[in-house]
């Protein structure tokens, strides 16, 4: 090998060892910057989960105060057939409004009764649902009621208080009253034509029912209650 050989070897070697030494001090921490800018596995689990809404109770016997938003006729009717109302004034609970005005409440025909002889028509219906603004829905169980001041206590939050469990065998009569169909009791538990109360509509008189002789009409507007048989937990308005 000559001088000249030699020489070039030594270079060689001598660069080589230099670019390990560079290798060696540069690839980790190049090595550690990526991980830092790495996303670490589960850190999206990890973040705080939204706080749970907190729910407040509305009672049983309390009543919401709807409108009809289409018609129904004992003529037409068929049990099962769903139906909606508009919640018209809000409904609190504890102080904090759990219901607020528009919202849905959703019912079913139960029973329902063709006018004829000298018996009027009538319907019978459950409610099972409420709707909010929000489109969250709640199951309720309620029953029709009245909105008569002998019928229900209110108070300064429009929560509104049945008196009396006979609203549980409230139901739409025929007879024609100018807001809509009369709210009845069904006297004999709900079987026989015999009108127990006469709950509203101002006809006065039983044997003035009778003579009518008209399917029960629930024209769409027609304002009545929903007294909750059993109490319900909503969250507050807003509450997701």
């Amino acid at each position: 090998m000559t001088k000249r050989t030699h020489y070039l070897a030594q270079r060689v070697l001598s660069l080589c060892v230099l670019l390990t030494l560079v290798a060696g001090a540069v690839l980790p921490v190049a090595a550690a910057q990526r991980r830092r800018s790495r996303p670490r596995l589960g850190t999206a689990a990890r973040r705080p989960s939204p706080a749970s809404p907190r729910y407040y109770t509305i009672n049983s016997d309390e009543t919401i105060r709807v409108r009809m938003d289409s018609s129904l006729s004992s003529k037409t009717a068929r049990i099962g057939d769903r139906f909606s109302t508009t919640v018209t004034d809000p409904v609190y609970a504890n102080g904090v409004e759990v219901i607020p005005a528009g919202s849905k409440v959703w019912g079913r025909v139960s029973a329902v009764k063709r006018a004829g002889g000298r018996s009027p028509g009538t319907l019978s219906v459950g409610f099972n649902s409420v709707e909010l603004p929000s489109r969250a829905r709640h199951t309720i169980n309620g029953s029709l009621t009245s909105l008569e001041a002998d019928d229900v206590n209110s108070d300064s939050e429009s929560t509104v208080g049945g008196r009396s469990n006979r609203k549980r065998d409230a139901v739409f009569i025929g007879g024609g009253a100018a807001t809509g169909a009369i709210i009845g009791a069904i006297a004999g538990g709900g079987k026989g034509a015999g009108i127990g109360a006469i709950l509203g509509g101002g006809l006065g008189t039983v044997g003035r029912v009778f003579e009518k002789e008209k399917e029960a009409e629930v024209k769409s507007g027609t304002e009545f209650g929903v007294i909750l048989n059993r109490s319900v937990s909503l969250p507050a308005t807003g509450a997701r």
